[in-house]
């Protein structure tokens, strides 16, 4: 039987970008003609593989299984392509994750990645949308969250250690008890899986009187804000190592409980993990996590 590979293509696109019009812009044909192919695929396999919702289109359960199987050999065929045509030098990395991870731990330590591939472009993400994979053009996502995400590769980061932290204007180093910390301004993470009643119940306070607080719905707004002396906040030692480290921020409990937490996890399809630019990067990312890891263990 004739296997229409042009239409596969086209399939690709549209489930890749979610719309007939942007396959087409992307492919140069109009959305007619990519309408068309996809019904030429659609009879050549006997099966209905896009609908429609509102403007956009949506992949029938055949669609995405049909696009789970081919989305690896198809995006394997491209880069083979563009390497023996000349068309570009270089093979896209997109990896998503979230604001604080992107710009607290991630970005000051890209360099060596990309210095280290020169024939990788590199894509972050920073975004807290979690990934359809099925119809984003995203590698790997590093995602907060708790890790149950069935059907996709899911594996943690790295424990995280979980402190209360401020400016050293506010509250000096090891100064302080725990029920103490009531009287100060405490600084709300409201996305964050390690909040303020948790740590104070593990502390052995309670703490029954209103507390004066200032919320915050991304971690790196809070941790600035810790550091410009807003009050004290709870945060993860991954996400403020550079404040740490610094001296910006300081624990000012004795003894605080130590409360470990694993809640960034690196995700994709399973498939991914046979692409090169993949496996580049995470073989980077567990080695940078190691290297901090490390030197965490031996500061704090």
């Amino acid at each position: 039987m004739h296997i229409p590979l042009r239409a596969i293509g086209v399939f690709h696109a549209v489930a890749r970008t979610g719309s007939v019009t942007r396959a087409a812009d992307e492919l140069g044909v109009t959305p007619s003609a990519v309408s068309q192919q996809i019904q030429s695929l659609e009879v050549s396999l006997g099966t209905t593989l896009i609908g429609k919702s509102g403007r956009n289109v949506v992949l029938t359960e055949a669609g995405e299984r049909y696009f789970e199987m081919i989305q690896a050999e198809i995006e394997g065929i491209a880069e083979a392509t563009q390497r023996i045509r000349g068309f570009r030098s270089v093979t896209t990395l997109t990896v998503r994750a979230s604001p604080s991870l992107s710009t607290k731990w991630l970005l000051p330590r890209l360099a060596s990645f990309i210095d280290a591939h020169p024939g990788i472009e590199l894509r972050l993400d920073g975004t807290n949308e979690p990934t359809t994979f099925q119809r984003e053009n995203v590698d790997l996502e590093i995602r907060h969250g708790t890790g149950q995400w069935p059907g996709l590769f899911v594996e943690g980061l790295v424990e995280e250690r979980f402190r209360p932290v401020c400016a050293p204007s506010v509250a000096t180093s090891g100064n302080l008890d725990a029920a103490e910390l009531l009287r100060f301004r405490l600084i709300h993470s409201v996305k964050s899986q390690m909040q303020w009643p948790h740590w104070f119940d593990s502390a052995g306070v309670n703490a029954t009187e209103r507390w004066r607080r200032v919320l915050f719905d991304r971690t790196h707004m809070a941790i600035d804000a810790a550091v410009a002396g807003f009050g004290i906040a709870l945060e993860s030692d991954l996400m403020m190592w550079a404040e740490l480290k610094s001296g910006r921020l300081v624990c000012p409990v004795r003894n605080p409980p130590a409360l470990a937490l694993t809640t960034q996890w690196v995700t994709c399809p399973p498939d991914h993990l046979r692409l090169g630019k993949v496996k580049a990067f995470l073989a980077w990312l567990k080695r940078e996590r190691d290297i901090w890891r490390s030197e965490r263990d031996q500061t704090l």
